[in-house]
């Protein structure tokens, strides 16, 4: 008997960048899905397709990202919340996994108040919320302001950006947290599908 190999879980970064700084995290959050052996894709969810509907809806788990406007997602991001609300009547998302990330100019700039939107709405579509899963860096006087997650966020990726800085100014400890985001959402998927085919077979 061949051994079973199990397909490679899949996983959607369904985002909106304004002025590109938003989108470098989310190529950096699907880099790390990828790198430990998941599908991945991109959902600039302002250009939606109907194909990328789809992706999502075939998706073992989607991390959500924006920048962080005047306290919470941006526009474009929450006019996609919205759209999705006949997927939230149907509960076409139920039981995925869901994470999140956002950039702001300010150091803190409230983005918690972005990540507890995303979690919220998660929640609302009966996903399962992933943590960043990591301890705050830069918090004595020996760390660095290179240290992973060195804005301190809990529920998520946190970035900062200048506000006048190109995208080449995304920090690069910052595109480290949100690569180390997309590798934790793409293990969680691959256990949480794992148990599933298990319990699937022994039922």
């Amino acid at each position: 008997m061949s051994e079973f190999v199990a397909p490679p879980t899949s996983v959607a970064v369904a985002f909106h960048s304004g002025y590109g700084h938003t989108a470098v995290l989310a190529e950096a959050v699907r880099r790390g899905a990828v790198d430990v052996g998941a599908d991945a894709t991109l959902v600039p969810v302002n250009t939606i397709t109907d194909e990328q509907w789809q992706q999502l809806d075939d998706a073992d788990a989607i991390v959500f990202g924006s920048p962080t406007y005047m306290g919470s997602a941006s526009a474009a991001f929450h006019s996609f919340a919205e759209a999705t609300s006949r997927r939230f009547a149907e509960g076409r998302w139920a039981d995925k996994l869901a994470a999140g990330f956002t950039n702001s100019a300010s150091k803190a700039g409230d983005k918690s108040s972005t990540l507890a939107f995303f979690a919220t709405f998660a929640a609302q579509h009966r996903m399962l919320w992933v943590s960043l899963g990591l301890a705050p860096g830069w918090n004595s006087t020996t760390a660095s302001e290179n240290d992973l997650n060195r804005l301190g966020f809990w529920g998520g990726a946190g970035a900062q950006t200048p506000l006048d800085g190109g995208v080449d100014t995304v920090h690069t400890a910052d595109v480290t947290t949100a690569e180390h985001l997309g590798a934790r959402v793409a293990r969680q998927a691959a256990l949480v599908a794992a148990g599933r085919r298990a319990v699937s077979v022994t039922a």
